[in-house]
This record gives structure tokens, sequence and C-alpha cells, in this order.
């Protein structure tokens, strides 16, 4: 079994609401799901969010839309994850991000056939990006997950779910799901109110006409209103996460 878990919460600190913010009509996070359930590759999907009252609306949109939704802590967002992932145990788990809306399903289906065929106990098209920042897919073995969540110790890696699998390649089968050309330039994830600007902008321009509009797509769009990619172009990729890694690179060396 393939268990996608998508993580989300309302209280964004650079963008609150984020997920919740409305795109032609349905909440962020809704418009995300249609998508990922293009994906032919999973067998199951579940939001995990926190037991937070700040997370009340999230869950209740779940609930009012047919969602599964399971509550754990806020801020071990690692045990959040494994204990989401541990009432099934599923064989593999896909970790997705509730501020990718355009994120695109025969990606999620490359990087989980490549993760699964080459028996890789992680894989993810992040370790060396080439796609844009917000096509995120992570797949790991739930064993894996398992070990993290018992082992890891550091604040950075109870916030960011997979980093002590992968700051760990000595213990783990890691593998990287690379694309040509190299697009991880282009900012697609929802950090700022002008990544949701753009994302509003690209589902405006191809959404009506085509729900199902693909990477491909968005990236002729791109070419034809070059502005639309200079909203959010000054922004960093994963600057949380850099901020993690560093961070936890710094307690490993102090012992």
């Amino acid at each position: 079994m393939i268990l996608a878990i998508l993580q989300a919460r309302v209280s964004s600190s650079r963008l609150p609401g984020k997920v919740l913010k409305d795109i032609l009509g349905k909440p962020m996070i809704l418009r995300q799901v249609e998508r990922i359930r293009r994906a032919k590759t999973l067998d199951a999907l579940l939001v995990a969010t926190s037991n937070d009252p700040s997370d009340d609306p999230l869950y209740a949109t779940c609930a009012d839309n047919g969602l599964t939704c399971f509550r754990g802590s806020l801020d071990d967002v690692l045990d959040r994850f494994y204990q989401a992932a541990r009432g099934s145990r599923p064989e593999h788990v896909v970790r997705l991000t509730g501020d990718c809306p355009l994120t695109d399903p025969e990606v999620i289906d490359k990087v989980v056939t490549f993760g699964t065929t080459h028996d890789f106990d992680y894989a993810s098209n992040t370790l060396k990006p080439t796609f844009p920042d917000g096509l995120d897919v992570e797949i790991m073995r739930f064993e894996c997950l398992e070990t993290a969540w018992r082992e890891a110790t550091a604040p950075a890696q109870r916030e960011h779910v997979t980093s002590f699998i992968y700051q760990h390649p000595e213990r783990f089968r890691l593998g990287n799901f690379t694309g040509t050309p190299d697009l991880s330039g282009l900012r697609w994830t929802v950090d700022h109110l002008r990544d949701f600007e753009l994302a509003m902008q690209i589902y405006a321009e191809l959404y009506p006409a085509k729900p199902d509009f693909s990477t491909q797509d968005i990236l002729q769009l791109l070419e034809q209103k070059p502005e639309l990619q200079n909203l959010n172009a000054d922004y960093l990729r994963n600057e949380k996460l850099a901020e993690a890694d560093v961070a936890a690179a710094q307690s490993n060396t102090r012992g």
C-alpha cells in the first residue's frame, strides 16, 4: 500500500491561513487535492494537521469535503506524520505539503515509481532539485519513517519530517529523481502573498478551459507572460528548510 499524507496547517508564519485562501471559489488545499487525486500510483490520501484550535477550520473543510484528516502535534511534525501513517502501516508513505497548489500528478507518479522500482528507502526530487519549487515529492518506506520517529532528537528533525533520513545516507538507501531541463529556479510554492498571487493568476488563466492543466501548460503560460514569473522571483527556495539543515549540522558538529 502507498499512502500519501498531505501535511498542512493554518498557522503559517509567513502567510497565515494560506491553505484556506480562495482560488476560483475553493480553498487552496482543495485545489491541490484535486490535482493529487489524478496521480495513479497512490492507494490512499489523508491530510495531517494539528490539534491546535487554529486548525479547526482546516479540519472542518476536510470533513465537509469527505477528506480523511488526522490531527496531531502542532510542533512535533514528525510525530504527527508518523501517527497519521501508523494506523494503516503502509509499505510506503508519500509526503506532500499543503502549500503546493500547482503540484503535478505526473511528477508524483514518476517519483513514486522511481522510488519503488529501485527499492530505495527514501526517494525524492528534492535532494538535488531540478523541478520547480512546489512540485516536491518524497516517498519512504514506513519502517524508515518509524526509525526517524524513534531516533530523531534535534528540534529541526522533529519539525522537518524527513531530514533525519536524508541526513544519514550511511543508514538509508537514498534516491534522487531528476528532470530535464533544470527548472529548479522556478518558484511555484506558496509561502508569501506574491507566491499566492502567482498561483491564483495561473489558475485564472488555465483552469477554466483545462482543469487538469499540466506543468507544460504552466511553462507555456510563463513564456507568453514572463511578468508572472517575476512576481515572486526574489524569494529563495526552501528558506526554512535550509536554515533547519544548517542548525542540524551545527548540532551534529557540537556532538
